[in-house]
């Protein structure tokens, strides 16, 4: 059969759309780019915050109001996780829904799609003690960069997030198998490993490591010394340690970036959350990074709204944004997921007010942005190039993490894939301007 995969969401939902990929091309089956040269039509859906659940019911409408008698509707991932058949009752175009934590059947459902059923699949796997996924891989290729999630699930007990509900508590990944990824990515010439799960420092605590994570970074970077980039994404602040910092310190290819979202700054909005409230401790860390890793890119996300956030709760976390500096901030408007403990807190904040604090802090951090890039200029810096035409070049240095973060603009065409030293001379509020000391220009 062929089949359309459409991903919506973070990174993570990328790997697991890899992993689909992977398993229906083994079976036999047969990616399309175009919807209506499809058999089967799979959306891998995101239900974190009410926009991503909106995108996604979207796409799934518009799939159904639009597929051909023949063609099967597929919807997976987080928002079929959370909702299951009931999203089959709003959406009677679809035909089958498989979760986050089934995904791995893919080709089972669609042996029994075929068939004619209508098939549910979200609940726990069968073998759903320790790592339940097997030996699916768990990567996904972008270009010369590759993500690899090394965990899947979250135990973390934040009050907002539905998170939990949805993927199921933490389960790291065996390191045999995260090695024997980076293995086969690096004999393939991949030149940067992004290592992603909802919290990477919680890597091994379920199997009662206490600091996994920096030995994981050893083991990857005895395995693969070739390897130019490791990047971290979404490290818990409460789980950076400092021999992590040490880790990332005094290896040269572990990217001196660190995404660490934080969430608020006022110690009675962070309780509310069930979040880490010690906000002198998040001083003192981010003091540490920058003393270990003086050129270190900070990125960092919060969110504003919060049921019960005053007006001076507020102010507080536009003061410490302003005296951190962060170089990347992400900004969300807090929304209200059922079945979380904050759905049901007091004190929710009108729409308006969400919008009116989320551009307030924006514009400050696009000022803190545009500064922080200021100073990259007459820098020289290594830049992994993505892409290029009409006589420019756009890569990323490791200030930059894909698909989130800027870009290094740079003058004259040169080969996707090349990494290049590049003297910074001029900057944006997001993007960096650049020109190439390289000889790999495209003629």
């Amino acid at each position: 059969m062929r089949f359309y995969l459409l991903t919506l969401g973070c990174p993570k939902n990328t790997v697991d759309s890899d992993g689909m990929r992977r398993l229906l091309l083994e079976a036999g089956h047969v990616p399309v780019n175009e919807e209506e040269d499809a058999d089967v039509l799979i959306v891998n859906t995101c239900g974190f915050i009410d926009i991503a659940k909106e995108e996604s019911i979207g796409a799934l409408r518009n799939l159904a109001d639009s597929k051909k008698p023949r063609q099967l509707l597929v919807a997976a991932g987080c928002l079929s996780q959370r909702y299951g058949w009931k999203l089959m009752k709003q959406i009677p175009g679809i035909d089958g829904v498989i979760g986050t934590r089934r995904w791995m059947e893919i080709t089972t459902l669609v042996k029994r799609l075929s068939a004619n059923e209508r098939v549910t699949m979200v609940g726990d796997p069968p073998c759903s003690i320790g790592w339940p996924f097997g030996d699916v891989l768990r990567f996904a290729v972008q270009g010369a960069s590759a993500y690899l999630k090394i965990a899947d699930g979250c135990s973390a007990p934040c009050a907002f997030c539905a998170i939990p509900q949805i993927k199921g508590p933490a389960r790291s990944r065996p390191k045999e198998a995260i090695l024997k990824d980076v293995r086969q990515l690096t004999s393939k010439g991949i030149k940067e490993i992004i290592l992603i799960a909802q919290d990477i420092t919680s890597y091994g605590r379920d199997r009662g490591e206490r600091d996994g994570l920096p030995t994981l970074i050893e083991l990857i970077l005895s395995e693969a010394p070739q390897l130019r980039w490791l990047r971290l994404m979404y490290a818990y602040p409460q789980h950076v340690t400092l021999r992590l910092i040490e880790a990332m310190a005094s290896h040269r290819q572990v990217c001196h970036y660190l995404d660490i979202p934080l969430q608020h700054a006022h110690p009675n909005v962070l309780r509310r959350m069930n979040r880490p409230s010690d906000v002198g401790r998040v001083r003192s860390l981010i003091s540490r990074l920058r003393e270990a890793m003086p050129d270190i890119s900070l990125r960092t996300s919060f969110i504003v709204g919060y049921p019960g956030e005053t007006e001076e709760e507020f102010e507080a976390l536009l003061d410490f944004v302003g005296e951190m500096a962060f170089d990347k901030v992400g900004v969300f408007t807090y929304s209200r997921e059922e079945g979380t403990m904050a759905a049901e807190l007091p004190g929710q904040i009108p729409e308006e007010v969400k919008e009116e604090r989320y551009g307030t802090l924006m514009e400050l951090q696009q000022r803190i942005s545009l500064e922080r890039n200021r100073l990259m200029i007459g820098r020289k810096l290594e830049v992994l190039i993505e892409g290029c035409g009409d006589g420019l070049s756009f890569g990323r240095s490791y200030r930059d993490a894909p698909e989130i973060d800027g870009l290094v603009i740079v003058e004259g065409e040169i080969r996707p894939g090349d990494m290049v030293e590049v003297k910074i001379t001029g900057a944006m509020e997001y993007d960096l301007i650049g020109q190439s000391f390289s000889s790999s220009m495209m003629r």
